[in-house]
């Protein structure tokens, strides 16, 4: 590989990884138009590596190329929101019922340990929980051992960032989260395969009725 090639594929992870978190984070809400000149200058890179960044967006389905010329950052309602969760349903309670036959089980009982001493007061005790969130799924997908599965995760977990922000000024909704993480590292702990499902079901099932509702009380 060329160093020109080198340093392209550089500047547009870069700016591929910028734009995902702007986009997942809401600082670039749904419906901002993409302009390539202004991206490309505000980014620091040129245009052909923007360009690159922007189609792996589109592969993600996290911008829509409206024209040749114009790309904007895709939106997402309750019909998409209800779509990814049945598919997170189906992977994350099998991913489930296999990280409690194959894990360690010393390891979901350590996190299981810090989910009992998280609190939520503050900003930054939020942002330490869902550090811990996403410490807890790596464990959970080292343990499961199928990459297929992973993969299909990564991209849910890919829009589920931006979902996730539409609960996190929901107090309540928030500590039942924390109960319910514990309750699937006590069960992955034990090993019980069934149980581990049975919880995933419950705080999927819980997440989604939260978000609907917010979307329905016109919250972001």
């Amino acid at each position: 590989m060329s160093s020109a090639t080198t340093t392209r594929t550089t500047a547009s992870d870069r700016a591929y990884a910028e734009l995902l978190t702007e986009i997942q984070s809401g600082a670039l809400p749904a419906g901002t138009v993409l302009a390539e000149v202004e991206q490309a200058s505000r980014l620091g890179v040129s245009r052909t590596p923007l360009r690159e960044a922007l189609r792996r967006l589109a592969a993600d389905g996290l911008v829509v190329q409206q024209s040749p010329r114009v790309t904007v950052v895709a939106g997402i309602d309750a019909d998409d929101i209800r779509g990814l969760f049945e598919i997170r349903r189906a992977l994350e309670e099998t991913a489930a019922r296999l990280a409690a036959q194959r894990g360690d089980r010393a390891l979901f009982a350590s996190l299981a340990a810090e989910l009992a001493g998280v609190h939520l007061d503050g900003e930054a005790a939020r942002d330490d929980y869902y550090a811990l969130i996403a410490r807890f799924d790596r464990a959970l997908d080292d343990a499961v051992a199928n990459d297929y599965i992973t993969a299909a995760l990564r991209t849910v977990r890919t829009h589920l960032v931006r979902v996730r922000r539409m609960a996190r000024d929901k107090p309540a909704r928030l500590a039942a989260s924390v109960a319910e993480h514990r309750l699937l590292a006590d069960a992955l702990a034990a090993g019980d395969a069934e149980l581990a499902a049975h919880a995933t079901h419950v705080h999927l099932h819980n997440a989604l009725t939260s978000i609907l509702d917010s979307l329905s009380e016109g919250t972001p």
